[in-house]
């Protein structure tokens, strides 16, 4: 029998009181409802003009809020200038490189003969007859050294400083289109580019200033004036490095180069050859970007060259004075103690013992 408020016949198969309930644990909560997309008009919508009984709702917006994009955004934006800043920004400096290059300073003295330059046509008896009887010819005459490493640099990269100091120093005194005076671009392309605007300024316009003189970078003649009776240069001197701070390594080279010379132009003397001696002395500067890139700073430059006349400009070009030539009279141009900035002339005399025994 059925309790009070049960139908007489008990309650229906599927009825709210029969068996499991198969929707019992269905929730119609808000957000269930707000996201149906059929929704039924009100019983005042019904009796206007609408037939259906329902009616199709936008769908709701599932994308990111104003406050959640305007996040995202400011992230990209932080995150974009961090980038920016990190590679273009104008004052970084990248790791292991040192400070820019400093300016080449400079010292060309000329060596006046103290009478007429011996010659003889026979190159071979001029350099056996000669102070540079036992110099090598061309690089061989600048051995490296052994290579050990500092506080801060492996032997390695002593190495590659040993090796870019002597590729400069093979390039400016002993390629003959450099020292013709035709090409500048192999030594060009060996320094840091630090220091690319003097070099241009010294070729451009040259000074005697003890910062723009080509023959500072470089051994040139007058080709007018001279040529190389012989190209096995003779050459002898030694290189060293040593480490001067933790950013850098310094390498001084100190080499003697003898070339044999004869008049460019035909004439009495054009067939006989005569010694012309160079010394240069040259300090290099290697940061670990020069290092990697094959580039030098030249820091110091002092040459002494002869036999050349004092009176002659050595700036620009070296005028050697060739067989049975001697010095003009006179001495350097005049300098002026009261100017300031300007170089003081230098100017030495070259030993008898210097010159070939003829």
């Amino acid at each position: 029998m059925g309790g009070p408020g049960d139908p007489p016949e008990g309650t229906p198969e599927g009825g709210p009181g029969g068996g499991e309930d198969e929707y019992r644990s269905v929730v119609f909560d808000e957000s269930f409802v707000r996201a149906a997309q059929l929704q039924e008009f009100s019983a005042q919508e019904r009796m206007t003009d609408h037939t259906p009984a329902v009616r199709r709702r936008a769908p709701l917006r599932r994308g990111l809020s104003r406050q959640a994009l305007i996040l995202v955004l400011l992230i990209a934006v932080a995150f974009g200038t961090a980038i920016y800043m990190g590679v273009r920004h104008p004052y970084q400096t990248q790791a292991g490189s040192g400070p820019p290059a400093e300016p080449l300073r400079m010292t060309v003295i000329p060596l006046a003969p103290e009478g007429e330059v011996p010659g003889i046509a026979d190159t071979d008896y001029l350099y056996a007859h000669s102070p540079a009887a036992q110099y090598r010819i061309g690089a061989e005459g600048i051995p490296l050294p052994a290579a050990r490493s500092t506080a801060h640099f492996s032997d390695s990269q002593v190495t590659s400083a040993l090796i870019i100091a002597k590729d400069y120093i093979v390039r400016s005194s002993l390629y003959p289109e450099v020292l013709t005076g035709d090409q500048v671009r192999p030594v060009r392309v060996l320094l840091d580019p630090d220091q690319l605007d003097q070099f241009d300024q010294s070729f451009g316009h040259p000074a005697a200033d003890g910062r723009h003189a080509p023959t500072g970078w470089l051994v040139r003649f007058d080709a007018a004036q001279a040529e190389l009776a012989d190209r096995k240069i003779r050459v002898q001197g030694t290189l060293q490095a040593a480490e001067t701070d933790a950013s850098a390594l310094e390498v001084t080279a100190d080499h003697t180069f003898v070339y044999a010379l004869r008049p460019a132009q035909a004439g009495a003397k054009a067939s006989e050859a005569s010694l012309f001696t160079v010394r240069r002395e040259l300090h290099f500067r290697f940061d670990r970007e020069d290092l990697r890139l094959h580039q030098a700073q030249l820091v110091v430059s002092y040459v002494q060259a002869g036999p050349l006349s004092c009176a002659d400009d050595s700036t620009n070009r070296l005028h050697p004075l060739l067989a049975g030539q001697t010095a003009k009279e006179g001495g350097p141009a005049g300098t002026d103690p009261y100017a300031t900035g300007g170089a003081t002339a230098l100017c030495g005399s070259l030993a008898p013992g210097s010159q070939p025994k003829v």
